[in-house]
């Protein structure tokens, strides 16, 4: 045996509910959990490592949904701090047209080390922006995340609709579409692995409805259905989007997709604010993911999403912490306590439990991925944990009160330790392997020359 958590707390999922197991050993081979059983002396027979868990709780490692990890570079950009997505996204684009491999990988570091630190251990990222000339690939962003050991869904994400053929963006950060398809195939032949316990996928993923042609749609959704991809992209965000949308295509977002094609269980969609009943029937009917973002949906000023209402039909949901330009943060943990609290705002004290908040960070997540192997501590799931510290000021308190409680209700302090694929890549509240300071140095000096 690789590793022994021994006598700890753990709080899971077992079924569809959230459970807490007090003094329970959890044992690990392989990156893989094997036992997860009352605490007995006898299965620290032969373990390599014994971790003693008494002062722990151990839960899953949270699962996010949708991310674009290069946006550290332009988060709290003054200039856009007060713009609803369109004119965000204008004002932004003039920045990433200068994206290159240093920029993102840097801060793709930086964004995966937050996602890390705050108890997430599977991400997914949505990464559509190739500038012409820049020699760009989605290795800049799966090479970050081999370097800090996260789980990851690659999405190739694409653009084709500039602003000459009535796009958001400028040209010169779209492609043309013979290209991402070849560029697509590659990076699937290249770095897709569709094992249960893979480290890395590659998902296919057209920015949004309105920024590549249908014909692109319909040729992405082939290539993934082809080679048993999972779909992204974003839909129904805004009032704005749901406007251009009407005038251009005739459509509402969603049931623009829905022509397409592209709902269903190998799809999953970000935001999912402004949707009406018969829409989220769709939705549920087809089991098409949802990736609940609430502080980008507020940041923004976009809305709220109706979580609960979708949750109580059967809809598939899980949370992102979206990119780091329209949230400023990439905490997973305090993203769960958000969804929380914003159901709640919407409909009331009730409309978001503990329970279901925890699960949303957890199995959701797994379900909206795809993961069967992720987010429950139970055995032949894969090692990846999170441990936080009992006697954490943060939890005083609460944690002698409830478990899930104390994770969901508080305001989340680091984790004291993360664990993916088997492996520690946070040790005593700090990344194990990279120099966190010099990181965030490293992510400064780009923005002050480049990025300001």
């Amino acid at each position: 045996m690789d590793t022994i958590i021994t006598n700890a707390t753990v709080v899971t999922v077992q079924s569809w509910d959230p459970v807490v197991l007090t003094g329970y050993d959890v044992l690990i081979d392989g990156g893989v959990i094997q036992s997860v059983a009352p605490t007995d002396p006898s299965h620290v027979e032969g373990a390599k490592e014994v971790i003693p868990g008494d002062s722990y709780l151990v839960m899953p490692g949270m699962i996010n949904t949708h991310h674009h990890l290069y946006q550290s570079l332009t988060r709290g950009l003054a200039s856009v701090q007060n713009e609803p997505l369109f004119g965000w996204l204008t004002a932004l684009y003039e920045k990433w047209r200068y994206l290159n491999y240093e920029a993102v990988k840097v801060a793709a570091s930086v964004s995966i080390a937050e996602l890390l630190l705050s108890g997430c251990t599977t991400t997914s990222d949505h990464f559509y922006i190739f500038p012409a000339e820049s020699g760009l690939r989605i290795e800049a962003v799966l090479d970050a995340a081999d370097e800090l050991g996260i789980r990851i869904h690659a999405c190739r994400g694409s653009m084709s609709v500039g602003k000459s053929k009535g796009g958001l963006p400028p040209d010169s950060c779209v492609e043309n579409e013979a290209t991402i398809l070849e560029d697509s195939l590659r990076a699937v032949e290249a770095f897709h692995d569709a094992s249960p316990y893979s480290m890395r996928r590659i998902d296919l993923a057209p920015c949004s409805p309105f920024s590549v042609s249908s014909e692109l749609l319909r040729d992405t959704l082939s290539l993934a259905r082809s080679n048993n991809l999972l779909l992204h992209t974003h839909a129904a965000e805004t009032i704005d989007e749901q406007n251009y949308c009407l005038e251009r295509f005739k459509r509402r977002p969603i049931e623009f997709l829905a022509d397409h094609g592209w709902l269903g269980e190998d799809v999953y969609l970000a935001h999912c604010v402004h949707l009406n009943e018969s829409e989220m029937d769709l939705l549920v009917e087809t089991q098409t993911g949802i990736a609940h973002c609430p502080c980008s949906n507020m940041r923004l000023g976009s809305g709220i999403p109706p979580i609960a209402g979708l949750l109580e039909r059967g809809a598939k949901v899980g949370i992102g912490v979206d990119g780091s330009s329209s949230n400023d943060g990439g905490h997973m943990h305090a993203e769960a306590r958000q969804a929380l609290l914003l159901q709640r705002v919407l409909g009331g004290a009730s409309a978001m439990t503990t329970g279901r908040a925890f699960r949303l960070a957890t199995v959701g997540g797994a379900a909206v991925l795809g993961r069967q192997r992720l987010g429950k501590v139970e055995p032949m799931m894969a090692a990846d944990l999170v441990m936080y510290r009992k006697d954490d000021i943060a939890f005083a308190g609460a944690v002698a009160q409830d478990p899930i409680g104390a994770l969901m209700l508080c305001h989340p302090p680091r984790p004291d330790c993360v664990m993916v694929d088997g492996r520690i890549v946070v040790k005593d509240g700090h990344l194990a392997h990279i120099d966190e300071r010099a990181l965030a140095s490293s992510l400064n000096d780009l923005v002050r020359k480049a990025f300001r």
